[in-house]
């Protein structure tokens, strides 16, 4: 099945909130934000974690991320198929749940341990070195047709603009940990 949406030039915030898959996809208007709107949508997401720290638990938030995962694949893509364009920028549910599953994994921490958790992530995210930088090559360059597309290449469009944030959260922990054991080593914890 495939259809055809009308796309505007420039979402607006009345047009995210038409939809509740445009809404989690643009960050609850973040992914509005002019400049940088990935380092928008990150931060939105950890003012959200820490907000639901107080309301939820660890495997509350487990399963939140774990079905924002697999849902995001559905919900970029649906929203990119919407725009008519494979990764918008303002699309930043990708980096609202990965950057979750960092915060998840370090968690309990200082907020200095969390600063330099966002620092290394939106570093990650924005340069996109070594294997991240393949992956969303990779992505970006497997999609030729800009013809309609059906459920599976909808599905495969949204997981190609998931996993790059989740491999750059994969190197953001992997840097956490660096950290960490160096840090016990030094005597600093």
């Amino acid at each position: 099945m495939t259809t055809s949406y009308p796309s505007p030039a420039q979402p607006s915030l009345k047009w995210i909130f038409q939809s509740a898959s445009r809404t989690l996809a643009f960050g609850f208007g973040s992914g509005l934000s002019p400049v940088a709107p990935g380092t928008a949508g990150t931060l939105w997401a950890w003012a959200a974690f820490l907000i639901g720290e107080y309301f939820l638990s660890t495997e509350d938030f487990l399963w939140i991320i774990s079905t924002s995962i697999v849902l995001g694949c559905w919900i970029c893509g649906h929203v990119s198929e919407e725009l008519g364009k494979k990764d918008f920028g303002g699309i930043v549910w990708d980096e609202i749940v990965a950057f979750w599953l960092v915060l998840i994994f370090i968690t309990p921490t200082s907020i200095w341990m969390q600063v330099l958790a966002f620092a290394f992530f939106r570093f990650f995210d924005a340069a996109k070195p070594g294997p991240i930088g393949m992956i969303d090559r990779h992505f970006k360059n497997s999609e030729k047709s800009d013809a309609p597309s059906n459920l599976m290449q909808i599905l495969w469009r949204g997981f190609g603009i998931m996993v790059d944030d989740l491999a750059a959260a994969f190197f953001t922990l992997l840097m956490m940990a660096v950290i960490q054991v160096i840090s016990a080593q030094m005597g600093w914890i």
